[in-house]
């Protein structure tokens, strides 16, 4: 199969199974990445991670840029529309019966199931994550930080991202 073309499979199969946030996915996304397409290094993957934070729909850009580092412009292009494609298309039908679906038992109960998965994902994702890029007491002590500031003040991730950003840029050069 082309390259190109694979690049846009990949990324819709990846696009129908987008819910529940961008950060459920991070290990599917390391696996299929790093591990088997070998798109990215796990540095790279890391970085686009973190990067694709200052953007709205944060991993929906790291296809952007996954997109980009197999494929150039097109390549990113290419992966952008297909992760985004099958979400679309399924709200598309999905909102205009979204009071009838609401009543449905059977419905309910099947998103009552997903969400347990989810935590467990997100779970999974905060552990590949931190497995790979937690390396100093350093590292511990922003993560503790960061979690005390998002979960006990009202001050917003981003101001807690680019806080620990500049932290990181104030180690780096002192």
């Amino acid at each position: 199969m082309p390259a190109f073309l694979k690049l846009c499979l990949v990324f819709l199969k990846i696009g129908v199974v987008f819910f529940g946030g961008g950060y459920v996915l991070i290990p599917l996304l390391h696996r299929i990445m790093v591990d088997q397409m070998r798109w990215l290094s796990l540095k790279e993957f890391l970085d686009g991670v973190a990067l694709s934070q200052l953007t709205p729909g944060p991993l929906a850009m790291l296809a952007t840029f996954t997109g980009y580092k197999a494929g150039g412009l097109p390549g990113a292009l290419a992966a952008t529309v297909c992760i985004f494609l099958p979400c679309t298309v399924l709200m598309l039908l999905i909102s205009s019966r979204y009071h009838h679906f609401r009543r449905i038992e059977a419905v309910r109960h099947f998103l009552d199931g997903i969400l347990p998965a989810v935590v467990g994902l997100v779970f999974a994702a905060a552990f590949t994550l931190g497995r790979t890029s937690l390396a100093s007491a350093r590292d511990f002590l922003l993560l503790a930080a960061g979690f005390a500031l998002l979960q006990f003040t009202a001050i917003a991730p981003m101001a807690v991202i680019l806080g620990a950003a500049a932290v990181g840029l104030l180690l780096r050069f002192s």
